[in-house]
């Protein structure tokens, strides 16, 4: 207890330097800045439109980390964040430690679908299109993209539209109608298609549609827990049907809160702001702004 006192003696002292009150004032805000973005609450910037159109690339959002870290574990239908399970981490102990809570693997933004122990599967029905199937039962996933993918860049991935809707008034990302029109005629000068549309019985489902895992779970005497991720625009989304299953050491939050909604890819809003300050105005989606999510 004098060791205490004695210590917050010293911390109050009088007459301490400017620069020794910042480097008391880092030395105790640091730690506490890192315990809680490693166990307590994250915060994302959406880099992909895999998770289309629940979430767009360049909203910000919230994460519960604290609840996975603690008391629960990932519910089906839950959107996660999780370290890319591609990552090879360093067989050095030390190097790991730093890869997995400071700097290392990307974050991934993925919904669960399948929990360990489970037995899911991927199926075609009479006319093409994908089903899951979760214990020899018909899975219900109403929050799937039903809209179409449109290369409005040559030079970025396809993104979600509304065809009913002019490009210059379309709901998620703002569209140049004559860039459009001239990406989709180099793309069928390259014989690539510029539309995708969502599945038909023309077009069917591709092989990574059709799958049958069996997920491990340490309650049935497994090594580990797996669970079957994939993101809401089956389209264009990089998920369990491509990497296999998700580790759940691997998962690390739960998104629960959308913040901001801006047309963009700039890692920092402010930057975005910064560097084009009228254009930046007309990119904001302020309907998408302040939301739970789900």
């Amino acid at each position: 207890m004098k060791k205490i006192r004695s210590f917050i003696t010293w911390w109050n002292r009088p007459n301490k330097s400017v620069f020794a009150d910042y480097a008391q004032s880092f030395i105790v805000i640091i730690p506490i800045a890192f315990i809680i973005r490693t166990w307590g609450y994250g915060l994302y910037k959406v880099p992909s439109g895999s998770m289309e159109t629940t979430l767009l690339i360049g909203e910000s959002f919230i994460s519960d980390k604290f609840s996975y870290t603690f008391y629960a574990d990932p519910q089906r239908g839950d959107i996660i964040a999780a370290n890319e399970p591609t990552f090879k981490y360093s067989d050095n102990r030390f190097k790991r430690l730093f890869e997995e809570y400071i700097f290392g693997p990307e974050n991934w933004t993925k919904r669960v679908i399948g929990l360990p122990g489970e037995h899911i599967q991927g199926k075609l029905d009479e006319q093409g299109h994908p089903l899951i199937f979760i214990n020899n039962e018909l899975f219900d996933e109403p929050y799937v993209n039903k809209y179409p993918l449109i290369y409005h860049d040559i030079k970025e991935s396809p993104r979600s539209y509304d065809p009913q809707i002019s490009f210059y008034d379309q709901p998620f990302y703002r569209m140049d109608g004559q860039m459009v029109k001239r990406v989709q005629k180099q793309l069928q000068q390259l014989g690539v298609p510029g539309v995708i549309h969502p599945r038909t019985a023309q077009i069917g489902a591709s092989l990574s549609d059709i799958f049958d895992v069996h997920l491990k779970s340490k309650k049935n005497g497994d090594d580990k827990d797996e669970y079957w991720v994939m993101g809401d625009n089956r389209l264009g989304s990089h998920d369990s049907r491509g990497f296999g299953t998700l580790d759940r050491k691997h998962i690390h939050g739960k998104i629960v809160f959308r913040l901001f909604s801006v047309d963009s890819h700039e890692s920092w809003m402010i930057f975005d702001l910064l560097f084009h300050p009228f254009d930046f105005w007309t990119r904001i989606r302020w309907s998408r702004w302040m939301q739970f999510v789900k």
